[in-house]
């Protein structure tokens, strides 16, 4: 079967899982647990030969000889004992639950993963199956899958803009789906850069390190990362089930690439003095941050700098408010002046995310040289915002849109940039002479004030007006929750 037909015949099954009520996410999260059992099985053949660690009583071929109930029922058994299995093993199936309630369709799924020889299949064309389901998860609102879910032309060209290196470590500390570990490895791997086996080793072993405490995200991220042929079916998983904001994990990156949760407000409140009366029962210890605060952006914004290598390069997705907001915020952002090389920032047009009514930047910063003497010369702020209007469905951001901010961010010698329309320098001096240190800077006219003939479509203008008022509505419940804590 060729690849435009296997991708067909998954996507059908789909369809007609979801007619009995099994949403994309559902479906992919069965799909990831028989089809690591497959491949598994495919690896204990010859010429792998590879010990997988799954007991035969629970392997692929225990399961694919039975249909109707049994088949239910032995499922489930193997869910529950593959859950509490070392390893990739065990994070892949933790807390593993059947989803699919008709034994037919069941044996179906089974039989039709059964045909097919993943293992020696190009990885692309799994990688590519497994994207295209984890898009359609998150285009499905009712699931809330596209919080974890960065739209990819923006993840490679924030990767392009980065150009990470071979041998060298990158972290996400909210991974999601694992979407910036793929746009490097795309980009390590692009054609034409030929990798030596050393290079080779450390890219599917060593290079990437992330954390997401979703256990159901988690699985699909590393499920992607193994399709990818990232990460090892009987080595440890790469990415943590674990808080990232808990406690410095000690270790340091080369490369942070990260879009952290959107929302304003965090279950807990980071604390960086000791003998600080807590103010949720719950609170984050973090004597290496520069200020408490409850806001999850600058939260993760602190922790990125704490993991970053002197000399590491940082490119992370944050909402408007990290830019302006006063308090806690503003002494942030002089700290992050001060301390880092802050030298870039896109201002990110509305209607591209999942989350409806979010106002976003890519801030791009360097951590510390090791002489000690690197902060912030500058920031060039490139607005892809002002009179720019995209729409998820009929008008969705794509690669060729952020082009011309690859160009102006000239990765090759950012000393050598210019300035165009877009594209504007702004001093340190004068960026922290601004009120509370505001980097929410914007110089272009809305054209579409002075010329009425230049306003967008109807739909897009509905679009727009609804993502405005539900992101007025999510402000006053950060209003309503500061005034009962």
């Amino acid at each position: 079967m060729n690849t435009s037909a296997l991708v067909q015949k998954v996507w059908n099954f789909c369809h007609t899982l979801r007619d009995d009520g099994v949403s994309y996410g559902d479906y992919l999260e069965q799909l990831t647990y028989l089809l690591f059992l497959k491949m598994a099985h495919e690896y204990a053949q010859e010429p792998y030969n590879r010990d997988t660690h799954i007991p035969r009583s629970h392997d692929w071929a225990s399961l694919r000889s039975k249909v109707g109930e049994p088949l239910e029922a032995h499922y489930l058994a193997t869910l529950h004992k593959l859950g509490s299995g070392p390893g990739m093993l065990g994070a892949i199936f933790f807390k593993a639950q059947n989803k699919i309630q008709d034994p037919a369709k069941l044996s179906r799924l089974v039989q039709m993963i059964d045909a097919e020889s993943w293992v020696g299949m190009d990885a692309d064309t799994k990688g590519d199956l497994y994207e295209g389901l984890l898009q359609k998860n998150a285009e499905d609102t009712k699931s809330g899958a596209g919080q974890y879910f960065t739209p990819r032309a923006l993840i490679q060209a924030m990767v392009e803009c980065v150009r990470p290196e071979p041998t060298k470590s990158i972290a996400d500390p909210a991974c999601g789906t694992g979407g910036f570990f793929l746009g490097a490895y795309n980009w390590l791997t692009r054609p034409g850069n030929r990798l030596d086996k050393k290079q080779k080793e450390f890219l599917h072993h060593q290079t990437f390190h992330g954390n997401e405490i979703v256990p159901n995200t988690r699985r699909m991220c590393l499920m992607n990362l193994f399709l990818h042929n990232i990460g090892e079916l009987d080595g440890e998983p790469t990415v943590d089930r674990a808080d990232a904001l808990i406690a410095d994990p000690g270790k340091r990156f080369d490369y942070v690439l990260a879009n952290p949760p959107f929302g304003k407000k965090s279950s807990m409140t980071i604390t960086n003095a000791e003998g600080e009366e807590d103010r949720d029962a719950l609170t984050y210890e973090r004597q290496d941050f520069w200020e408490t605060t409850s806001n999850k952006q600058l939260n993760f914004l602190q922790h990125i700098v704490t993991i970053l290598k002197d000399n590491g390069q940082a490119a992370v997705v944050l909402p408007d408010n990290v830019l302006f907001e006063g308090g806690a915020g503003e002494k942030i952002r002089r700290k992050l002046l001060e301390n880092c090389d802050v030298h870039t920032l896109l201002r990110l047009p509305t209607g591209i995310f999942y989350a409806q009514g979010v106002k976003a930047n890519v801030l791009f910063f360097d951590g510390r040289p090791k002489d000690g003497r690197g902060h912030t010369q500058g920031v060039w702020i490139y607005d892809l915002r002002s009179n720019k209007h995209f729409t998820l469905k009929t008008r969705p951001l794509k690669l060729d849109d952020l082009r011309d901010f690859v160009s102006c961010y000239n990765p090759e010698n950012r000393q050598a940039r210019k300035e165009t329309e877009r594209f504007k320098y702004f001093a340190h001096a004068d960026l922290i002479a601004r009120d509370k240190a505001s980097l929410d800077i914007f110089w272009l006219k809305d054209d579409s004030l002075e010329n009425l003939d230049d306003l967008p479509p109807p739909e897009v203008l509905a679009l727009e007006i609804i993502e405005h008022l539900e992101a007025a509505l999510a402000s006053f419940r950060d209003v309503a929750v500061g005034l009962q804590r």
